[in-house]
């Protein structure tokens, strides 16, 4: 499929009756304007010449109606073009966010965030206006050219040659600065991601960059990234824009020939006044539709680049897909990791995980401890399939993952990520992300198990309080407490927490263990943590280690023999009793 099929596929009827018509109204328009000038002549050379009053005033009223219908197929080109082109483009969103959606971890961080941002804006809609100007121009521009050409030649043929010498030079121009430019608006492109970017991560770091007084450094920093953009812009556009002065130059020295040359013919009587007057206007509608084409090429140079992105994402297959024949139910809740390596960038000699065998039974409580960088949370993301495996096979429930319908299998494992995501709206709208038919009862019941009913019966509307974007108007432990209740909503036979509870105390979190186990005793919980004092009650720990299982057991059995773990325990406990004793010192 070409790239313009690509971009136009799923356009509604009404947007593409709306395309097709722009361009069949702006032939009206171009048939009225084309002659005008002709009944402007008979006006001079008959009208006047003769001092036939009536005959000027019969003429006049009809050009003055042929002004009217051209005006009026100009509104509705426009207001057809217009609608079509935003049709477009919003199907073009969607279609895009769509397709961003149904990809993979792995397909996300290929692109970026930040460039998919820029994609899904700035690209869009710099095609949506390439788009009204092709359907606005495409047809009307060429079809003026033909007609105001063959009028001209009607005229007086020796003196239309005149104009025929400015086609090839404006020809040129456009093929030359076209191929010149197209590389430097794909660097420009590039440039504006890495803005992007940039803003990107100032606005959502934006409590540690002042926490850290880095204000400075990050004006700085988009400042850059600003000043980059505009050199980018400066670099590509200084070719765009001699394409009007060309233009102009090549028109306005046509006019002088013309006007020079059809003078001379009318001071012999080889022409009439009114001949010369619209001939020069049909000279200007030709090399006005020569200018309109010319901008219509350099435009579409511009969008070649941001084409030729929005494509990369539409064509970018994802990593993940529902097999054929998928199962649609999950039975038990246990985890099977069989010699599992996994790479992000797929290559064996770079696998962050490797040869991991675990059994997982359906109900354990199950922690997994390691330091930074062991791949903890990778180890978890490959359960409900974020990631695939390069090697080995997952299973839930005694099925390999990828056997499974994608939302069947992530309909029954519910992730606290390490990184806690709160979306605009009320409490109660975040807490239905895990279960939209969830009653008021089995909301307050999973707050409860959370520990979140007591704070959130502490704000003024309760759980129609509106939260920030991104949960701002709550604290750290919160959040982590409303996200845990969200997964609980789901009614998982898995439940993953990925170091969910770091921002509470260690009563909070005995009471949220606590309540874990009584409001899901048959789900199994997989809990990565810190703390050994997070993990230490469950039914079997893992101790991860560059990507490997180190061991694995209850609490007292790693502690006897499992050495890192038994270090971790050990520090720990010692930071324990320091802070203890610096507390008695204080009192």
């Amino acid at each position: 499929m070409s790239d313009v099929k690509k971009l136009l596929k799923g356009l509604e009827k009404k947007y593409v009756v709306n395309t097709f018509l722009s361009p069949i109204v702006m032939i009206g328009e171009v048939v009225m304007e084309v002659i005008i000038p002709f009944v402007m002549a008979k006006i001079i050379d008959v009208g006047v010449a003769n001092k036939d009053l009536p005959f000027v005033l019969k003429t006049g009223l009809l050009m003055v109606g042929l002004a009217v219908i051209s005006l009026c197929f100009g509104v509705l080109g426009t207001k057809f073009s217009t609608f079509a082109a935003q049709g477009f483009a919003a199907n073009l969103r969607k279609r895009l966010f769509n397709r961003i959606q149904a990809f993979s971890f792995a397909n996300v961080d290929k692109f970026s965030t930040a460039s998919l941002v820029t994609r899904l804006t700035t690209d869009v809609n710099m095609t949506m206006n390439v788009y009204r100007m092709l359907i606005h121009m495409c047809i009307r521009s060429p079809f003026m050219l033909i007609a105001g050409s063959i009028m001209a030649f009607t005229i007086n043929k020796k003196l239309a040659v005149v104009f025929l010498v400015a086609i090839p030079i404006i020809a040129f121009s456009i093929l030359f600065i076209s191929v010149k430019a197209h590389p430097r608006f794909e660097k420009m492109m590039k440039k504006f991601d890495k803005m992007n970017a940039a803003i990107q991560e100032n606005l959502i770091g934006i409590r540690i960059v002042k926490a850290f007084v880095r204000g400075k450094y990050e004006e700085e920093k988009f400042n850059q990234a600003a000043e980059d953009v505009k050199k980018a812009q400066v670099h590509a556009e200084k070719l765009i824009i001699l394409m009007m002065p060309i233009m102009q130059l090549v028109m306005y020295s046509t006019m002088i020939c013309v006007m020079w040359l059809g003078g001379r013919q009318v001071a012999w009587g080889q022409m009439l006044s009114g001949e010369l007057i619209s001939f020069f206007t049909y000279v200007t509608q030709v090399l006005s539709s020569l200018m309109m084409l010319g901008m219509v090429f350099v435009s579409l140079v511009m969008v070649k680049a941001s084409k030729k992105r929005i494509v990369e994402v539409l064509d970018e297959i994802p990593e993940i897909e529902n097999p054929e024949n998928p199962i649609t139910t999950v039975k038990d809740g246990s985890v099977q990791f069989e010699n599992v390596f996994f790479s992000y960038n797929k290559k064996k000699d770079n696998c962050v995980l490797k040869d991991v065998s675990v059994n997982i039974k359906s109900g354990q409580v199950v922690g997994v401890i390691g330091g930074t960088g062991s791949s903890k949370t990778t180890f978890v993301s490959l359960i409900p399939r974020l990631y695939d495996a390069l090697e080995g096979s997952v299973k839930v429930g005694g099925v390999d993952i990828r056997n499974y319908d994608l939302q069947t299998l992530r309909d029954s494992v519910a992730m606290v990520l390490q990184k806690n995501v709160l979306f605009s709206g009320t409490i109660k709208e975040n807490l239905r992300w895990g279960n939209p038919d969830a009653t008021e009862a089995e909301l307050i019941a999973a707050c409860k198990a959370a520990d979140a009913h007591s704070f959130i019966e502490n704000f003024t509307e309760g759980y129609e309080t509106e939260l920030g974007q991104g949960g701002v108007n709550v604290s750290g432990g919160q959040k982590q407490r409303l996200c845990i209740a969200r997964a609980l909503l789901k009614k998982p036979k898995i439940l993953i927490l990925d170091d969910s509870t770091s921002a509470v105390d260690t009563a909070t979190e005995s009471r949220i263990w606590r309540e874990l186990k009584a409001l899901a005793p048959e789900t199994t919980k997989i809990i990565i943590a810190q703390r050994i004092s997070s993990v230490k009650d469950a039914d079997v720990i893992f101790v991860l280690d560059e990507g490997q299982i180190n061991g694995f057991g209850t609490h007292q059995e790693l502690l006897q023999n499992n050495k890192i773990y038994k270090e971790v325990f050990e520090s720990q406990q010692t930071a324990g009793d320091a802070d203890m004793a610096d507390n008695s010192e204080v009192e």
